[in-house]
């Protein structure tokens, strides 16, 4: 590609409503806490290394008899309150600003696990229901 010669019409994606492929075999709940795996396609939230949170599925995608990227899920990313893991894992106030770990698609934890769970992004705030979770890939990835 050679530089511009004269204007161009650049195309933009608007708002934070964003598409991606779903993996092979998997059900994704509305609401659902999303992760992008390491082949870049859309899982609901798990304990599992090698993928990164997206954030919340915007409904229901049922691609469990499907291959990898036969549908689109729609997801945004943002903040969104998920469960608080217990015990050693347990998320307060003094986590604000750390990474947080995925558990499953509705819970999230201060620790990877020793080394078994991915991160879903930032913990934005703690309170009594839940953990408030930042997702934006691209910060997440270079925490």
């Amino acid at each position: 590609m050679t530089a511009l010669t004269q204007d161009r019409n650049t195309p933009m994606a608007m708002g934070d409503l964003r598409e991606g492929a779903v993996a092979a075999s998997v059900k994704i709940f509305a609401g659902a806490l999303l992760m992008r795996n390491a082949a870049g396609f859309l899982t609901p939230g798990a304990t599992a290394t090698g993928a990164i949170g997206a954030g919340r599925a915007e409904a229901q995608f049922d691609n469990s008899a499907g291959a990898a990227g036969d549908i689109q899920a729609r997801y945004r990313p943002g903040v969104y309150r998920y469960a608080n893991s217990a015990a050693a894992d347990e998320i307060t106030a003094a986590e604000i600003g750390a990474l947080c770990y995925v558990v499953d698609d509705q819970t999230v934890a201060k620790t990877d696990g020793t080394a078994t769970r991915s991160p879903a992004g930032f913990v934005d705030m703690v309170d009594d229901l839940g953990v408030w979770v930042r997702f934006d890939e691209a910060m997440t990835r270079n925490a």
